[in-house]
């Protein structure tokens, strides 16, 4: 599994793109892949290290200074640079942009686990070298980022000099004309002491106004060459590594640069625990680091599998999604998936409810413990949500925000962020979601049933009974194209699920003998989960009897359709070319809402109801958000419309490969990757987990010859294969399985092969 691709130094996008595209990451740290060099004078990169959860707070000034408005935000921090290596033949310095370049490529192995530059280059003198250099962060040791860089000298013998630099004084990216992207470049980590022990050197550094502490420390081995001498030299701001001897022709000088990240969030004293981190790296060696990459990768795709036969560009596309995922997720309740992961900066390094509704899905089935993490992490910031609840006027409950790092909402502009508050009923649905998958009920009683209770809470303090319907108003749906509404169809679905969910556990919790010390924290009443249940069961879901459809909500339908086919292709995305106000009154879609409601919660409405919806809100989507073509996709697939649902999965497979949004520079679309998956998963194969078990109503794309794909589902790891003509189940481990398949029901105890239906 490798990924490829020429490098294109006269094309300075496509340079911004490389840095995303084959960035190194392990869900704890993440390194954009700047060239270790540097580039010529006057070409933009977006040189940045990052640690997932660690923030800085910045100020955010509002206009109007109405009570409760947020005026501070986390955002991500651009950690110390320690890619720094420069090489000198001779006199001469070694740059992409100078000399000729005879072979240059990159690569991404997702077997290995490494990204990598191959080059042949001839100097300005004619002096030609290979340059081999491999960039890995460990997955088996998550401090750990270290390159391997490897020169040969192929028609020359001569002096050769390394620089290896760790730098301390970095800022953050800015794009004051993007609003996904921070509008100031800032310095959010001030070094507090630079320091040398042998040839390792450490620096440690604090966040100018959170107080966090970061340590990064570097060392060195070299093999090969003649005559090597290394010295280690810090001053105020970062340390200098220089490493100097003879290269001799044919021969190779292979140089090894570790570098370990810690922080005050996971660690008592970060930099001794760098100190010890670094030691063991070091101690390890590079072989071993790799043999340990590698075998975590085999256990990975082992339980991830997922194959495509005669449609390889999609199936290159799907495997680099899923390994983005992979470098991504959070692997503590410290820290989660930002929007971009740990690949760029884009929306400053923000955590959205994008991970509940298109990530967690693939964890919670491939790797369950990521998705348990996932959901800890949610749990790890239920107080702050509890003061955002009473901040915004909330007698109880707890009420997750619509962006954040530490739990607090980031979000300055609340009509199209703080009032999405089907947030909670995402956190929820998550929660249950990973019960159903793996009947894990004591992280329940644990965490998610704590959860489910508070996101409840909210519901009934939040909506209002009117004519023996319970009803939500003033809230956004996920359509950030109409704000502030009353009865957004998908938050009163989902809020209806959520309720329902808290009777379950409540009664499951009593039942098994374990109620009692949550409710008793909490203060959780036999009483209010009645009021749970009456709600739940008056839940007003907005339908209009002319149309056939649930309207997006109370008002939508009495606007005017927004002209898409007659507004210019250079003014998408809408929210760049026209104001908030303008597309509000309007009956125009930013992405998928009634829509995704209809697949996630798809028991509460008939197919031909939802048949009439998917049509409906077509026509007046424009998928200006990555999270909305893959949802058309999966509730194409269900009504039958393989050919649209093939065109929307292919447009959201491709997003980042292809730069299809034109923004991948600022970092992956990792809710976008995750709905890749479920395009495959939930749409083509038809796969859903219920209470009442597994169920799958599966098809088959007509450019495919067939496609398989493993999930864990409770105790067993199953393999389910789709071909023109056959569904075939494969139980590869674990006890038997009860599975519905077309709507009848099977037993798999090791393989069932059953025709494949026709569309």
């Amino acid at each position: 599994m490798q990924y490829r691709k020429k490098i294109q130094a006269d094309d300075p996008g496509a340079l911004l793109l490389d840095e995303t595209l084959f960035h190194n990451a392990n869900g704890y740290l993440g390194v954009r892949s700047n060239f270790e060099e540097g580039y010529a004078e006057g070409i933009e990169t977006i040189r940045g290290s990052y640690i997932n959860g660690v923030y800085d707070f910045v100020r955010m000034k509002q206009a109007e200074k109405l009570y409760g408005l947020v005026e501070e935000k986390q955002t991500m921090v651009n950690v110390a640079d320690t890619q720094g290596i420069k090489l000198f033949l001779g006199g001469e310095e070694f740059s992409l942009f100078s000399g000729q370049i005879l072979r240059a490529e990159r690569i991404l192995d997702m077997e290995k686990g490494y990204t990598g530059r191959h080059i042949i280059w001839r100097s300005p003198q004619g002096k030609e070298v290979r340059m081999d250099i491999r960039r890995v962060a460990s997955f088996t040791r998550l401090p750990l980022f270290f390159i391997d860089y490897s020169v040969t000298a192929l028609n020359f013998q001569g002096n050769l000099r390394i620089i290896s630099t760790h730098r301390g004084d970095v800022k953050n990216y800015s794009n004051p004309g993007d609003p996904r992207v921070a509008a100031e470049s800032l310095r959010h980590l001030l070094p507090v002491r630079c320091r040398t022990e042998g040839a390792a050197s450490f620096i440690v550094s604090e966040t100018s106004k959170s107080g966090l502490l970061v340590c990064t420390a570097v060392d060195h081995a070299v093999e090969g060459g003649r005559g090597i001498t290394l010295s280690t030299e810090a001053y105020p701001e970062g340390a200098k590594t220089q490493i100097g001897g003879i290269l001799e022709k044919g021969k190779t000088l292979r140089l090894l640069k570790y570098a370990v990240f810690t922080d005050s969030l996971r660690w008592e004293d970060c930099e001794e625990a760098a100190g010890q981190e670094l030691r063991d790296a070091v101690s390890a060696g590079a072989d071993a680091l790799y043999r340990s990459q590698e075998k975590y990768l085999g256990e990975f795709w082992e339980g991830a599998l997922l194959e495509i036969d005669g449609d390889e560009k999609c199936a290159s596309a799907v495997r680099y999604n899923m390994y983005q995922l992979l470098q991504s997720a959070g692997r503590d309740d410290r820290g989660s998936i930002a929007a971009k992961g740990l690949s760029g900066e884009g929306y400053e390094g923000h955590f959205f409810w994008d991970t509940e509704m298109y990530i967690e899905p693939f964890f919670t089935l491939t790797r369950s413990a990521i998705g348990r993490n996932l959901i800890a992490y949610r749990h790890a910031a239920l107080d702050e949500a509890r003061k955002n609840a009473r901040l915004l006027g909330h007698k109880q409950g707890a009420l997750f925000p619509w962006r954040t790092i530490m739990g607090r909402e980031c979000s300055g502009y609340f009509p199209a962020g703080t009032a999405q508050y089907h947030i909670n009923g995402d956190v929820a649905w998550s929660v249950v979601s990973y019960y159903l998958a793996t009947g894990d009920f004591e992280f329940i009683a644990e965490k998610g049933a704590e959860l489910v209770f508070e996101c409840a809470r909210l519901w009934i303090d939040a909506g209002a009974w009117y004519r023996g319907t319970f009803q939500i108003h003033g809230v956004t749906g996920p359509d950030e194209y109409t704000c502030m509404v009353n009865n957004n169809y998908y938050t009163n679905r989902s809020a209806q699920f959520n309720l329902h969910w808290a009777v379950r556990f409540y009664h499951m919790l009593k039942n098994a003998q374990r109620l009692n010390p949550l409710a008793a924290k909490i203060d959780l009443s036999p009483r209010e989960i009645q009021t749970f249940s009456r709600a739940e069961k008056a839940m007003y879901l907005p339908y209009d009897e002319e149309l056939g459809i649930n309207p997006q909500d109370d008002s939508f339908l009495s606007k005017k359709k927004w002209d898409l086919a007659g507004t210019p292709k250079e003014d998408f995305p809408l929210l760049l070319h026209y104001h908030p106000l303008h597309l509000y009154r309007h009956q125009v879609c930013k992405q998928a809402d009634t829509v995704l409601a209809h697949f996630i919660f798809e028991d509460g409405q008939n197919k031909e109801l939802i048949r009439r919806s998917f049509l409906y809100y077509e026509e007046i989507t424009t998928h200006d958000s990555s999270l909305s073509t893959c949802i058309f996709s999966i509730v194409a697939s269900k009504l039958g419309y393989r050919e649209k649902a093939y065109r929307y999965f292919g447009d959201s497979a491709m997003l980042d490969l292809y730069d299809t949004h034109g923004n991948t520079k600022d970092g992956i679309h990792t809710a976008n990757m995750g709905g890749t998956w479920m395009a495959i998963v939930y749409g083509f194969a038809g796969l859903r987990i219920k209470e009442r078990g597994l169920f799958l109503n599966p098809a088959i794309p007509d450019p495919w010859q067939s496609y398989r794909f493993r999930i864990r589902y409770q105790d067993s790891l199953i393999q389910i294969g789709i071909s023109k003509s056959t569904l075939t189940l494969t139980l590869l481990s674990g006890t038997e399985k009860h599975i519905t398949v077309y709507g009848k029901s099977y037993t798999l105890q090791k393989t069932l092969a059953l025709a494949l239906r026709g569309p």
